[in-house]
């Protein structure tokens, strides 16, 4: 007892201090935990929004990257690539047999004929290669007329290389198009079509076809210009492209970034029989118009009102004191034409017909053919610095419309431009 007597008085009272010190170490721990949770918050509080803005910077620095490729040579590469796409399986070989007169350029090198007479020509004789596309699931086929003129078959080899015979070939030699029509189990794969009218210069384009035979070759270029003539295609005016064209891409489409026809592909400038940078093609509107009439009535029904006309060029203008530009000068007028019993004569000039402005002699023939046959329709002219308006019924072709390139030579009457290449 006196033993523990002796102990000192904090040693009497084990529970008291280990409680307290507990609690003061508890004390301490519990303010470190404290101000060390205040520190991660703060410092999670202050970083959080830098946090965010880097994730913001790296999402739109991955948006920069994906916006990148819409603009620049990357989207010119894509809008390429996709054109292509959408407008390839449209695109088809066309295959000519037993041609008479069949153009060298469109002959493709073949074996095994060298017993043949060569002054004849057979029906298994590969003797003209082209292209064409494909405008209506039913199988409706736009080409060059060149491309199958007086052959005796006609193969078209489909994007997947199947070969399929046309059961009607009909052509119009004076425009250069002709329409085939195929027949098959399933629809056919078919482009879209553009409204040429609406392309304008500058404008790129890729034209599609077979080259040499080598099937579905896509070339780029740009509208170079816009009412080409050549002497060959009698009727219609043409685009020029510099897109790549060669032996073998007649008939096939020229196509927009789209991927949507625009027009068919037809002749080239050139002096060594190759691509020398100046190609034509028929606008689309131009070629779906006469493909339309050939494929229901077998001939292009073309109207006309009966007058030679020319271009009002400022020389021309001068000549007759009027207007440069101001319209289509009619200077001769066929007799008993259309345009006669409308009224019209010598020396009026053409404004408007249809209610369509009118300013070169190509434009006028183009919405006088296009409109039917016995129609109705207004035309505005100038007479004596006077306008006035007069009813034409229209004939057909057989009352000639001629344009004054036919007599450009003749200096006793004027002439337009000569834009023939």
């Amino acid at each position: 007892m006196t033993r523990s007597g002796n102990f000192p008085r904090e040693l009497n009272q084990p529970c008291l201090r280990p409680s307290c010190e507990g609690y003061a170490l508890g004390s301490k721990s519990f303010l470190v935990r404290f101000i060390g949770c205040s520190a991660i918050f703060i410092l999670l509080f202050l970083t959080g929004p830098a946090k965010t803005a880097f994730a913001d910077e790296s999402e739109s620095k991955a948006e920069v990257t994906q916006e990148s490729d819409l603009v620049g040579p990357r989207a010119l590469s894509r809008a390429f690539r996709n054109a292509a796409r959408r407008a390839t399986p449209a695109v088809v070989t066309i295959l000519s047999y037993g041609q008479e007169n069949a153009s060298q350029a469109q002959q493709e090198p073949t074996q095994g004929n060298d017993e043949n007479d060569p002054g004849e020509t057979k029906e298994n004789d590969l003797t003209g290669i082209g292209s064409g596309v494909i405008v209506s699931p039913d199988g409706h086929v736009i080409t060059n007329n060149h491309v199958v003129a007086g052959a005796k078959r006609v193969m078209v080899q489909l994007a997947d290389e199947t070969e399929v015979e046309a059961i009607k070939v009909v052509g119009d030699a004076d425009s250069d198009v002709a329409t085939l029509q195929l027949k098959g189990d399933e629809p056919f794969a078919n482009a879209e079509m553009a409204d040429s009218d609406l392309i304008e210069i500058g404008d790129w384009v890729l034209a599609i076809g077979s080259p040499f035979r080598l099937e579905a070759t896509v070339s780029a270029g740009i509208i170079s210009a816009k009412n080409r003539t050549l002497r060959r295609i009698n009727r219609g005016r043409l685009i020029q492209t510099d897109a790549a064209i060669n032996p073998g891409n007649s008939g096939g489409p020229l196509v927009d970034l789209d991927g949507k026809v625009v027009a068919i592909s037809t002749a080239i400038a050139t002096r060594n029989g190759g691509y020398q940078g100046i190609g034509f093609a028929i606008p689309i509107n131009q070629a779906s118009w006469i493909a339309k009439e050939l494929a229901e009535h077998g001939t292009v029904r073309r109207a006309a009102i009966g007058i030679r006309m020319a271009e009002l060029n400022p020389k021309i203008a001068s000549r007759f004191n009027l207007p440069p530009g101001l319209g289509v000068l009619a200077y001769q007028i066929i007799e008993n034409s259309a345009a006669e019993k409308a009224g019209i004569k010598p020396l009026d000039v053409i404004m408007e017909f249809a209610g369509e402005r009118v300013r070169a002699p190509g434009a006028l023939q183009e919405v006088v053919e296009r409109l039917p046959v016995g129609s109705t329709q207004k035309v505005k002219i100038f007479r004596d610095g006077e306008e006035m308006i007069v009813d034409v019924t229209l004939a057909t072709l057989e009352d000639p419309t001629l344009s004054a390139e036919d007599e450009k030579d003749d200096d006793e009457q004027p002439a337009e431009n000569d834009s023939s290449e």
